[in-house]
C-alpha cells in the first residue's frame, strides 16, 4: 500500500467558524466548499482538513450528531516560539501555554472556535551524554 495524502475529516457545528480559523491563522487554504462542507489544504506535508457540519446526512445516520470532540489535531513544526508568538499577536487565545515535557516534546495549544484542539510540536534536542 502507498498512502499518497493524509486527511482529518472533523465534523463541527459551525463549518465556517472553523474554515477562518483554519484559513487566518494556519495557512491553510480552501479546496472545495459547499453547504455544510470544506475541504482545506496546505502545500506543505500539513495534513488536508475537511469540515463538516453535524448532521449532514452524507455520514450515516450513527455518525451524523458526534463532534469532533476528544480528538488533539497535532502539527510538528520548527521555530514554535514564534509560532506561539504570532498566533499571540493575532488574537488566538493559547489554551496550554508552551512547555516542554520531560521526554524533550515542547509543545502548546490553541482551540478553534468549534472546539477542535490543535497541538504544536517541536522536539527539543536532547542534552549530550554526560561524561561520568
Amino acid at each position: 500500500m502507498q498512502i499518497t495524502a493524509s486527511t482529518v475529516s472533523l465534523t463541527v457545528d459551525d463549518v465556517a467558524a472553523s474554515q477562518q480559523f483554519f484559513t487566518a491563522h494556519l495557512g491553510y487554504v480552501e479546496q472545495a466548499a459547499a453547504d455544510g462542507f470544506a475541504s482545506l489544504a496546505r502545500d506543505d506535508a500539513a495534513m488536508d482538513v475537511v469540515l463538516l457540519a453535524r448532521g449532514t446526512e452524507v455520514l450515516p445516520a450513527d455518525q451524523r450528531d458526534r463532534h469532533a470532540a476528544g480528538l488533539i489535531l497535532a502539527f510538528t513544526t520548527t521555530g514554535i516560539e514564534s509560532q506561539e508568538k504570532r498566533l499571540r499577536a493575532e488574537g488566538v487565545e493559547i489554551t496550554m501555554p508552551l512547555r516542554e515535557e520531560p521526554w524533550g516534546e515542547r509543545l502548546f495549544q490553541v482551540t478553534d472556535p468549534n472546539g477542535v484542539i490543535i497541538q504544536f510540536v517541536e522536539w527539543a534536542t536532547p542534552p549530550p551524554p554526560q561524561n561520568a
